[in-house]
């Protein structure tokens, strides 16, 4: 159900996705606007791009909350992040940055304001199955601490490089 759940563990979701546009904005500042638009390999995504994702994907969780929220078993759509991606070098990963980061603020409001009951309401994604809300919040929180340790990686190469 949850395919972030392994980088999750024991930690709290709301602790980790309260924590992590704070996460991003130090990053952006260590590597500098070269250094974010540098892909670590051919064919890798430098942390622009992974800043636009991240971006995209807090918007798409945004409405998958309200969507679950609002309606009885609501059906989540899935999107092909490498399409999304394949506009991501036309746009400016502090602007995403940006936008992840205020969108995150209005979900954590959300999430924070939620009933037990409303965490556990059920909805359904295509590929990953039957799930709760509280599993949705679960999955930003872990696929928060990939991409984090992904970033983490990048920048300790800028560093060696």
């Amino acid at each position: 159900m949850n395919p972030y759940a392994a980088f999750l563990g024991d930690s709290a979701p709301l602790q980790v996705i309260a924590a992590t546009a704070a996460k991003l904005a130090a990053c952006a500042e260590r590597l500098g606007g070269d250094g974010m638009r540098r892909p670590p390999a051919r064919g890798k995504w430098s942390v622009a791009f992974i800043f636009c994702h991240l971006a995209d994907c807090e918007t798409v969780f945004a409405f998958r909350l309200r969507q679950a929220l609002a309606e009885p078993y609501h059906v989540i759509q899935p999107f092909d992040q490498d399409l999304w991606a394949a506009q991501y070098d036309a746009r400016d990963p502090d602007a995403a940055l940006a936008v992840f980061s205020a969108t995150r603020q209005w979900n954590i409001a959300l999430i924070a304001s939620m009933s037990q009951a409303d965490l556990a309401k059920k909805l359904t994604h295509p590929e990953r199955g039957e799930m709760t809300i509280q599993t949705v919040v679960e999955t930003m929180a872990g696929h928060d601490l990939n991409h984090l340790a992904q970033l983490d990686r990048i920048a300790s190469q800028a560093a060696g490089a």
